[in-house]
């Protein structure tokens, strides 16, 4: 595309949101909606499934943009398969501009990234840093909720987790943008660094708790989930993840919310007594 172009502001686009029931999918599709885009939510439940391609094309004919985000891990084989397909079919029906939301330091993610950017559309990749609402939402809000502390391969590293919000608010001014981030990567975090240990004390904090917080090997971490039901080959998957993102690569701020958006990212602490408030980790 040679071309630059710019969305009008105030002119509606049509935008599809895959996960739009996921962590990620559900604030981009709200901060769109707010925005006053039309959004195709792209789920099973309105026919789109990511293992039956010939369903893809109903939901993208027609729009002008899509939020991209895998079930998978993004670094998974087969989110690098899925997405390149999904990209390449949305390019052909005209979509112009993808975002695919990507996560820092994960090399296994550079072949999703890559299979993407060959399609040929307008892309933006958003590398998000570890989510402040995986303690909130998932099965780390509920082991914290249930059990009243969590076990995880975090160890004593930092991380600058990013609160979701903030990188569907990235998302939806990238697209507002046009083809202004056409190209670029875009790292998003918050704005400190805390350990899993600190993170978990945050939450005490704001729930008025008493949590725990205890590390273990990520071989280790891996049994676990085999033990929970998690598939072997996801499990092997998870647990090499985890070792490589958990190894200090990560322990850094990025500036992506500020360069795209003008100002700073939500604090974990706010997010924190946010998300006690509204009755996250209730037992």
């Amino acid at each position: 595309m040679t071309e630059k172009t710019q969305n009008t502001p105030g002119t509606p686009i049509t935008v599809v949101v895959t996960g739009a029931t996921g962590r990620t999918g559900r604030r981009v599709a709200e901060a769109a909606r707010a925005a006053g885009w039309r959004v195709r939510a792209a789920s099973r439940a309105r026919g789109f499934d990511w293992d039956a391609p010939e369903s893809w094309a109903e939901t993208l004919r027609g729009a002008d943009a899509a939020y991209l985000v895998h079930p998978a891990d993004v670094g998974a084989p087969a989110a690098t398969r899925a997405m390149g397909m999904l990209a390449r079919e949305a390019v052909s029906l005209g979509v112009r501009r993808l975002v695919l939301l990507s996560a820092r330091g994960e090399p296994e993610a550079v072949a999703t990234e890559e299979a993407v950017r060959e399609s040929g559309a307008g892309l933006t990749v958003v590398r998000a840093a570890w989510f402040a609402q995986n303690f909130s939402e998932g099965p780390l809000a509920e082991e914290l909720r249930l059990s009243g502390g969590l076990v995880f391969p975090g160890g004593a590293v930092p991380e600058p987790f990013v609160d979701v919000r903030d990188i569907a608010d990235v998302v939806v001014a990238v697209l507002a943008e046009g083809d202004r981030y056409a190209g670029e990567v875009v790292e998003v975090s918050g704005p400190r660094l805390l350990t899993f240990g600190e993170a978990v004390a945050e939450v005490a904090r704001a729930t008025g708790r008493e949590l725990t917080y205890r590390s273990l090997p990520a071989r280790d971490y891996g049994e676990r989930l085999t033990g929970f039901g998690v598939p072997d080959e996801e499990a092997a998957f998870l647990t090499g993840v985890f070792g490589t993102l958990l190894d200090g690569r990560n322990a850094r701020l990025s500036d992506g919310v500020r360069r795209v958006l003008g100002r700073e990212p939500r604090d974990f602490a706010v997010f924190a007594a946010e998300a006690a408030g509204a009755g996250a980790w209730k037992p």
